[in-house]
């Protein structure tokens, strides 16, 4: 498939998500996925939302990102953050950094920092748009385009979701999209700071990502498998 025809596609997927679902928002983690999607939502002028949460553990270069992004783009970007007193009350029982003692802390962290403001971000609205691909790690090998979120009972769309690494590189490199200096620093994947780290040679993108845990545990809590319900994918140019 050419690049025209991938990235039109996902625009026209884009539209339809709009049309079919509003308000539907598009859920950044500021990784470079999710500024591809951004892109393409602010140079098609997209009516979609664009909202990232704020775990208040993340890096200096991911704080620097959303404000370029208003520069750049001139979107606001909603931001959500943990709940303050659940907060306070994991940090005072188990230590700021209890989430490399067990899986079940670390979810925990996770679940407060992150799961419960999506599921606030996720409130009252349609549908929403996530930037996983497929090739980022074992645990989203099974990724649908569109699925049906049982959990937060709406539909959930990942656009680049048979984008392989070098297709995203090189739209951000033709379109000068900014991204995280982080990623030329080899760190394919950037979560919170503590739960990071570049990655060698070979290793997974998704290695850097709690690192000491086993790979079938690395994920957040945010795209829980198995979503349940599949829904109709239509891309652009498919039949019904």
């Amino acid at each position: 498939m050419t690049a025209d025809r991938r990235v039109g596609d996902v625009v026209a997927l884009l539209h339809r998500i709009h049309v079919n679902h509003a308000p539907a928002v598009l859920a950044s983690g500021l990784g470079v996925e999710s500024m591809v999607l951004t892109d393409l939502i602010a140079r098609h002028a997209l009516p979609l939302r664009i909202f990232t949460l704020d775990t208040g553990r993340l890096p200096g270069e991911t704080y620097a990102l959303i404000d370029r992004i208003r520069e750049h783009y001139a979107l606001s970007i909603d931001v959500y953050y943990p709940d303050a007193a659940a907060l306070e009350a994991y940090v005072r029982h188990n230590g700021v950094n209890a989430f490399y003692r067990t899986l079940e802390l670390r979810q925990r962290c996770c679940e407060i920092r992150k799961t419960e403001p999506l599921a606030r971000a996720l409130a009252g609205k349609g549908a929403w748009i996530t930037g996983l691909r497929r090739a980022q790690s074992p645990t989203r090998a099974h990724v649908a385009v569109e699925e049906f979120d049982a959990v937060h009972g709406l539909a959930k769309f990942s656009p680049l979701v048979d984008w392989s690494d070098a297709d995203v590189w090189e739209y951000v490199r033709t379109q000068q999209v900014p991204y995280s200096p982080l990623h030329d620093r080899g760190y394919p994947s950037i979560g919170c700071a503590p739960c990071t780290r570049a990655i060698e040679p070979g290793e997974d993108i998704r290695a850097g990502r709690w690192w000491w845990e086993n790979p079938e545990h690395k994920e957040c809590g945010l795209h829980r498998r198995p979503i349940a319900i599949p829904a109709r994918v239509e891309r652009a140019g498919a039949t019904a």
